[in-house]
């Protein structure tokens, strides 16, 4: 028997991102985001949300792009932080000696240390209660070497990604290999 446990934002897993904008000073910042995913695959396209009341909202609307670092399991104190602190009043880069690097495609900064990079531009955003998503399509892909598989892609094994759980609030690693999708189920 299934227990009813209400409407509530509750899926397994979210992303762990931080993603990565400039101020109207230029001021490198980054805000972790779980509410994320890819949204369309041609034009290659991904999803984000943010409230308003946020500083990276403001800095997004004003330069109209972001990046997606993707951290692995090794950061995740420092990805924990960038979503505690605000960049109003904190330089969370100086915090966490991480390094944002400028973006030769968009206006926002990526993280040097974090294996997986998406540059987008915003193309569109929609209002939703208290958030507002932000389209995003992607015009490059960075992957630090050392994390791409045989097969020339980003390897999960490799980058090590962190997984939230939103109910509950727990990061995670990722699991086990389990086979080939569009392979298995045959």
């Amino acid at each position: 028997m299934k227990k009813s446990l209400g409407a509530k934002a509750l899926v397994f897993t979210t992303p762990t991102w931080i993603i990565g904008t400039y101020d109207k000073n230029g001021k490198p910042n980054g805000v972790t985001v779980a509410w994320g995913g890819i949204v369309c695959s041609k034009p290659p396209c991904v999803g984000i949300s943010l409230r308003k009341t946020t500083y990276s909202y403001d800095n997004i609307m004003d330069k109209k792009a972001f990046t997606v670092n993707v951290p692995s399991e090794k950061y995740v104190k420092e990805a924990d932080y960038f979503g505690i602190v605000s960049g109003r009043s904190e330089d969370k880069f100086a915090k966490t000696k991480l390094t944002p690097v400028k973006s030769e495609l968009v206006e926002a900064p990526y993280i040097e240390e974090f294996p997986l990079i998406l540059e987008c531009k915003v193309i569109k955003t929609v209002e939703i209660g208290l958030h507002i998503r932000f389209i995003g399509e992607i015009l490059d892909v960075k992957c630090d070497e050392n994390a791409l598989g045989k097969d020339g892609l980003p390897d999960i094994e490799r980058i090590k990604p962190i997984l939230y759980d939103p109910e509950v609030c727990t990061y995670h690693g990722i699991g086990k290999y389990l086979g080939d999708a569009f392979s298995i189920g045959k």
